[in-house]
């Protein structure tokens, strides 16, 4: 048992050195959400996008999920599980239909470990379109 003592010791100053970063890489990866949606307009959240026309997807760590849907970036804010979202992650998702819906959980998968770490439950996708400059006539 002492021989363990020390390594937990270490473990916490590990983690609470974690959890005072944690508030700065926050900021950040909101920081990341925003860029990626430069240029773009929220509309109304909808429930459900099609996953036939997914055409690619990108974790923002500890953040959200960007499903990318034509011209359409939709963004999802895990209702639970956010905090586990790597951007290395590959996401497993099981629908019961061609939808991804707000209802619907995504597993987490680590390729590198081949194996399951994780699992977010999804919330309403709110869609970005680009904004059209009108040019003044």
């Amino acid at each position: 048992m002492r021989k363990f003592l020390p390594l937990l010791a270490a473990g916490l100053v590990v983690g609470a050195a974690a959890a005072q970063a944690a508030p700065g890489d926050r900021f950040d990866r909101e920081g990341q959400l925003e860029r990626a949606l430069e240029g773009r307009v929220a509309g109304e959240p909808v429930d459900c996008i099609n996953l036939s026309r997914v055409r690619g997807t990108r974790i923002i760590p500890d953040t959200a999920i960007v499903y990318e849907v034509g011209n359409v970036l939709y963004v999802n804010r895990p209702r639970a599980g956010a905090r586990s979202l790597e951007e290395t992650d590959t996401l497993v998702s099981r629908p019961f239909s061609n939808r991804l819906c707000s209802i619907d959980t995504v597993q987490l998968y680590d390729m590198s470990a081949r194996m399951t770490h994780g699992v977010v439950f999804l919330g309403d996708f709110v869609p970005y379109r680009r904004v059209r400059n009108r040019s003044a006539d």
